[in-house]
């Protein structure tokens, strides 16, 4: 079963020019529940390829489908893997073969989770074009950029401790290590030294445990020298503790790097008995991604508190 990919993007109104988040989310249920009821011509906005869009319901619960209608022009076949007979495909006035991406929108924020039903399906960008082409909001101009993720590096300076650190650091970046002392400063560096232009990717982990908490300690000290080197890494995220004064110590996971949230899911296609069920699977991977990533995604677009 193959991957795809949830991407997570911000829906934004664009005055002179440039893109500015919304105070409030807008209806976008209310909205979905208008489109279901607009002919399919009030759907359709085309410019570099036709765009249309459909609303599919999961669990009472409205969604987008965004297609791209195939050139009429485009070879399609299909063959039979039993018998390998060959069988084209032809489009008529009346029908179209179709690319799609299914679209969430999230409750906070104008935030969406999409995934590509293929690469050549709409994308956010196509997303956009549709939502200005048709009109969905008249007099609205929109803009539909990747949620990205805070670097959270305030958060060393309140910590206790490190339990794991992840760091993956290009060759370009090790100069900037040359004069930092620290334990990871100095493995980093070794290995750049030992191996010439390389990439290193490290991951130090420190068990639980009250004997080990100096050692724990000593590792947020060492990523806090290399603070400033580690938001331009590739890739830097922390497990940071916290101690609370006669209660347990309580972890925290951080991204030290901003990055656009996205989120890997395997969607099934058929269903045992061979139905199709890839649109609600779609749906639910997505859901759950956004789940998953929530107070990440309510970070990046300053949507408060679940």
């Amino acid at each position: 079963m193959k991957e795809r990919t949830v991407g997570f993007y911000e829906v934004v109104t664009v005055k002179d020019g440039e893109g500015m988040r919304m105070p409030q989310p807008l209806d976008w249920d209310a909205t979905l529940a208008d489109l279901s009821r607009v002919p399919v011509s009030g759907r359709t906005f085309e410019s570099d390829s036709q765009l249309v869009g459909t609303i599919t319901t999961h669990h009472m619960q409205d969604h987008l489908l965004l297609h791209r209608v195939k050139d009429p022009g485009e070879w399609l076949s299909v063959m039979n893997w039993d018998t390998g007979d060959l069988r084209e495909l032809e489009q008529n006035a009346h029908e179209g073969y179709l690319d799609t991406s299914v679209i969430c929108f999230l409750p906070f924020g104008n935030v969406v989770g999409i995934m590509q039903g293929s690469r050549s399906a709409p994308s956010h960008r196509a997303l956009e074009a549709w939502l200005n082409g048709i009109g969905l909001f008249p007099s609205t101009q929109f803009e539909v950029r990747p949620v990205v993720a805070h670097a959270e590096i305030e958060r060393l300076k309140t910590a206790t401790g490190a339990s794991r650190v992840e760091i993956k650091l290009m060759a370009n970046k090790m100069g900037a290590l040359s004069e930092r002392r620290g334990g990871l400063a100095r493995t980093i560096r070794v290995a750049g030294e030992s191996y010439g232009e390389i990439s290193v990717t490290m991951i130090i982990s420190v068990p639980r445990g009250k004997a080990l908490r100096e050692h724990r300690e000593m590792l947020l000290a060492d990523l806090e020298e290399i603070s400033d080197v580690v938001t331009g890494a590739e890739l830097a995220r922390a497990k940071l503790v916290y101690s609370d004064p006669g209660g347990p110590e309580r972890t925290h996971l951080v991204e030290l790097v901003e990055h656009n949230i996205t989120a890997k899911r395997r969607v099934p296609a058929t269903d045992e008995e061979g139905n199709s069920i890839r649109i609600v699977s779609a749906v639910d991977a997505i859901l759950g991604a956004a789940a998953e990533h929530e107070d990440a995604l309510r970070l990046a677009v300053d949507a408060g508190d679940t």
